[in-house]
């Protein structure tokens, strides 16, 4: 049974996909053992207790440094023994000493098809603020795993969606999620519970 920490910032709508996911049968040997939160009023933490689901802040406000926040978020997420670490719209920089502990076992949502409308300062609305200014006809959802830089890590999954003249981002953004990103987060999670990714000199491999 893969064991998953679900990382959260806000209302957790990929969280209650993950957790649907699981209940319904179409994430098989996985399991939620932990969410954690930098935001005390996210109500991701609401739907985990709903569910049973050990509930966290751990917020950098609580600490003196960002080097201590870091550690005791560490700390935290080292106490459940998790074999997958879920970024699902946690608005957080992971830190170095997570990524090399935590190597090739931290995936991450992301609202764009990468390398699309990522890195820094994409995240949230910004991402399909970006599109529209742009025009494209086309965006999506990406399922990566995360490395040192920003949304740069290998790809597992990603799904495109079309752009609809007259969207506004708060439309936009809606649609990528019931349409990409609710979709590929839980079968990214259920293809690794199954063993059916590897990583492969830097590239992921998906067996059928």
């Amino acid at each position: 049974m893969l064991k998953l920490a679900v990382l959260v910032s806000g209302g957790g709508t990929n969280l209650q996909a993950i957790m649907d996911a699981i209940a319904g049968g179409t994430v098989t040997n996985a399991e939620i053992v932990t969410v954690i939160s930098n935001n005390a009023d996210a109500y991701a933490l609401e739907r985990a207790e709903k569910n049973g689901i050990d509930a966290v802040c751990i917020s950098p406000k609580m600490y003196e440094s960002r080097d201590e926040f870091n550690r005791a978020l560490l700390q935290q997420l080292n106490s459940y023994q998790p074999d997958l670490v879920v970024l699902a719209g946690f608005l957080v920089v992971i830190p170095e000493m997570m990524i090399e502990e935590y190597r090739n076992r931290i995936i991450n949502i992301h609202p764009s098809l990468i390398p699309s409308f990522c890195g820094k300062g994409y995240y949230g609305l910004k991402v399909h603020e970006g599109v529209l200014a742009r025009g494209v006809k086309v965006t999506g959802a990406t399922v990566h795993f995360v490395d040192e830089g920003t949304d740069t890590g290998p790809i597992i999954l990603q799904k495109a969606v079309e752009v609809q003249q007259g969207d506004t981002p708060e439309v936009l953004q809606r649609r990528v999620m019931e349409q990409a990103e609710w979709l590929i987060l839980p079968k990214a999670i259920d293809l690794i519970a199954n063993s059916r990714v590897s990583v492969v000199d830097g590239h992921v491999r998906i067996e059928e």
